[in-house]
């Protein structure tokens, strides 16, 4: 047995561990300042968004040192021969952790545990950290081991539900899944729901939203003929130039062009906006939480606010938005556009269009990468196969071989 040469240093009693277990807490590598974990630690607890979950952030926190500090007890008992240099606790010490880690059933089950022994410290210690003479576990020790997986447990479970809540705060409400067409591995876009989505944009959207990446020829071949292109481009005015004499002029716009831009800059955006940004579409899919289905939750789950909530006058509540109110006025009803195939203009079919059109956008080459896959894999099939084959010719003659050794000579 190796003999540990810094035995005597180490914790032996219920008020040293609670001070190592505090000082690990405030001036370790990872909780110390500067370190990753604490500006994210402060943001959530110091967040105005955060009520509730500053609160159940503060009773994690707590609880987890309390549940490092019963699992560190459980691992590390003292022995006898270290028990004589371990200095008197009392159970107020541990209540008073217990209490600190926000949970009343610990509290009381320990209150209960340790009625018995508030008036005698050493005995404590002795009863709870030790083992008996025959080296059976005491009882003492078991309710701490008991008291440690119970810990653990709510320590989970709370700091799942503080995860679920931070998230809540900056993503939204949880939206739900849609089963989209083009999601699957061999599938392709819905180009007549392409169609309907730029129509959408265009006469919904466009008003204040941008889509800068994008140009008119890029919608050739995809929802439009290239003499369609030509027309659609044509309607709009752009600022070109210099011409021979070095002014700018204005001409009709031309398949390279790019969408016009609804506001000079972002200035003036946000003053024609009462100082919010409308944001970049082209890839609003990409750059969202769960795209495709966050901006349809967006688009369509606008309601009254609950009981208690109150919107700001310009705010409108949407539960899908981090915080819940938005700037950006509900914009899809039904009837608002007049489809040109003669789909019905349903809230819910405006809305499947305009994320297929701006799903398409953010990848427009999402089909002929799968086709291209699909492809190689193919190849490397046939390669495999061949590979194999050759392996199985190569090497059935030396493997079947059989060898025979002469011991004798």
């Amino acid at each position: 047995m190796s003999h540990d040469p810094y035995a005597g240093d180490k914790v032996n009693s219920f008020t040293e561990l609670c001070h190592v277990t505090s000082s690990f807490f405030t001036s370790s590598y990872l909780f110390r300042p500067g370190a990753p974990i604490i500006p994210i630690l402060e943001t959530l607890v110091t967040s105005p968004r955060c009520g509730r979950e500053r609160t159940n952030i503060t009773n994690s926190f707590h609880l987890l040192r309390f549940t490092i500090f019963s699992i560190h007890c459980w691992i590390h008992p003292s022995s006898p021969a270290k028990r004589r240099r371990s200095t008197p606790i009392s159970a107020d010490n541990v209540l008073k952790l217990a209490s600190m880690a926000g949970g009343r059933g610990i509290y009381h089950l320990l209150r209960g545990r340790l009625s018995s022994y508030s008036t005698a410290p050493s005995a404590l210690s002795s009863r709870i950290l030790t083992k008996n003479h025959d080296g059976t576990e005491s009882a003492g020790m078991k309710s701490l081991r008991a008291i440690a997986l119970l810990g653990a447990g709510l320590s989970g479970v709370l700091s799942f539900t503080t995860i679920a809540a931070a998230d809540e705060a900056e993503h939204g409400l949880e939206c739900p899944s849609y089963p989209w067409p083009h999601q699957g591995i061999l599938s392709s876009y819905d180009h007549a729901s392409i169609r309907r989505g730029h129509q959408v944009y265009t006469q919904v959207c466009a008003s204040c939203h941008s889509m800068g990446l994008i140009s008119y020829r890029d919608l050739v071949g995809v929802a439009y003929t290239e003499e369609e292109t030509k027309a659609m481009a044509a309607e709009i005015e752009v600022v070109d130039g210099p011409n021979d004499e070095g002014e700018m002029f204005s001409r009709p716009g031309k398949l390279s062009d790019r969408f016009p831009q609804p506001y000079a800059n972002e200035q003036a955006a946000r003053f024609a906006n009462g100082g919010a940004y409308p944001p970049d579409l082209s890839l609003i899919t990409k750059a969202r939480h769960n795209g495709q289905n966050y901006v349809f939750a967006l688009l369509t789950g606008y309601r009254d606010p609950p009981a208690g909530v109150s919107i700001r006058e310009g705010l409108h509540y949407n539960p899908y938005f981090p915080g819940g109110a938005i700037a950006m006025p509900k914009m899809l009803n039904d009837g608002a556009v007049e489809y040109e195939d003669g789909t019905p203009a349903t809230e819910a079919q405006m809305g499947k269009d305009i994320v297929s059109f701006l799903s398409w956008a953010a990848e427009p080459e999402m089909e002929e990468r799968k086709l291209m896959g699909f492809k190689w894999i193919f190849v490397l099939s046939l390669a495999l196969l061949q590979a194999a084959y050759y392996r199985r010719l190569r090497w059935s003659v030396l493997k079947s071989r059989k060898l025979v050794l002469d011991v004798v000579n």
